[in-house]
């Protein structure tokens, strides 16, 4: 076990590889807590890194993290990644990690506009929101009549300075630069009722629901994905050791050494086989990907699995709005809205594609290449 470094700015190291090509080297070093190796990864995905291999360990009370990364589609400047991830360790020093303050929630504001519409504009804005490090809580995207769309971006800011002119012009700036002749109105406030008013998400029918969140796992592996009771009984384990590694497949080894809050081995052949199949679910089906008929229009849906920490997968909407900019689809509308199903908490994704588009969305080949290619996004292949 590594020994408590030197203050908080030890927490956080990235080392630049030796010559172009290599990875960048993250560690750190810092008290433990729950859901924080998966914090990490999620910041490091919000940057555009894919890791390459990990290394991880903790005593329970402090831990040590490894991580080699590799650049994917970079959105944000590395120059900030030490910051944003040394917010969310906890303070070294033991008097202020006691009584450390709880996290408060950052304000929501609406960014507003109307506009002309065009093909990959919805994807054109999120990139810009994404590099200005404002995330997207909540979003309302409609197409009026007339050809124009109204957005509804519901966004927090990372950096917490969008209160400020200075913040919300460069907002609004780099907005114009996409938007260029085209905006009709862009307004940016404090959310207010209207936040509330749109927490909500068309219902989905039985049989829509169904589909989405059905387990996809083989004949011979298919398990339910409500907890069995052996699984509610793991829910409370540590993890002591992990590690991530590629091999010479193009396969990825993950090996995880836990142990139950007591201390003990998990011993039981039923609990065993329940984690194992938990794992395997969520590894090989970490999201759903799914077109159906919404009345005479074709929608597609994506729903991932709200986190213990109450967040979702992150860049859901950046990468899906990528997906159908490079085939040419324009959505019509869209909304993302949390369902609960099957004992855990969905964030889902709903776009209403544009039939008039130049990709003909009513054949089954060409259904099955959008849900490949949004897929394929997703998890970065």
């Amino acid at each position: 076990m590594t020994g408590v470094p030197g203050g908080d700015d030890d927490v956080v190291q990235i080392q630049q590889g030796n010559k172009p090509g290599d990875p960048f080297v993250i560690t750190v070093n810092c008290p433990d807590k729950t859901g924080l190796a998966c914090d990490i990864c999620r910041i490091i995905l919000d940057f555009g890194l894919c890791i390459v291999k990990g290394d991880a360990s903790t005593d329970g009370v402090w831990c040590y993290i490894v991580l080699w990364v590799i650049p994917h589609s970079i959105l944000l400047p590395m120059s900030c990644l030490k910051e944003r991830l040394q917010a969310i360790c906890p303070p070294c020093l033991a008097s202020f990690y006691l009584v450390q303050k709880p996290m408060t929630s950052s304000p929501v504001y609406l960014l507003k506009f109307c506009c002309l519409n065009r093909k990959g504009l919805l994807h054109d804005v999120t990139k810009v929101l994404c590099e200005l490090e404002l995330t997207i809580q909540k979003v309302k995207v409609t197409t009026t009549p007339d050809g124009s769309v109204l957005d509804l971006f519901f966004i927090t800011d990372n950096m917490e300075l969008l209160h400020t002119r200075k913040r919300q012009d460069e907002t609004r700036e780099r907005l114009d630069v996409v938007l260029q002749d085209s905006c009709i109105s862009c307004e940016l406030q404090l959310a207010g009722p209207e936040y509330e008013y749109n927490q909500g998400m068309s219902s989905l029918s039985p049989v829509l629901a169904e589909e989405l969140f059905r387990c996809e796992l083989s004949d011979n592996e298919v398990r339910s994905q409500a907890l069995s009771p052996d699984m509610t009984k793991l829910k409370k384990t540590n993890i002591l050791y992990g590690r991530f590694s590629p091999n010479a497949k193009g396969y990825r080894d993950l090996d995880i050494f836990i142990q139950q809050k007591d201390g003990k081995k998990i011993l039981d052949s039923g609990k065993q086989s329940a984690l194992c199949s938990r794992l395997k679910l969520e590894m090989l089906h970490p999201l759903r990907v799914i077109i159906a008929n919404r009345g005479p229009d074709t929608e597609l849906l994506v729903a991932n699995p709200v986190e213990l920490s109450g967040k979702g997968r992150p860049r859901v909407f950046y990468d899906v709005t990528y997906a159908l900019k490079t085939l040419g689809i324009c959505v019509f509308s869209a909304e993302v809205g949390r369902y609960s199903a099957s004992e855990r908490e969905w964030e889902v994704y709903r776009f209403l594609l544009d039939e008039n588009c130049e990709f003909q969305l009513t054949g089954v080949v060409a259904r099955n290449q959008i849900v490949d290619r949004v897929r394929r996004t997703l998890m970065g292949w």
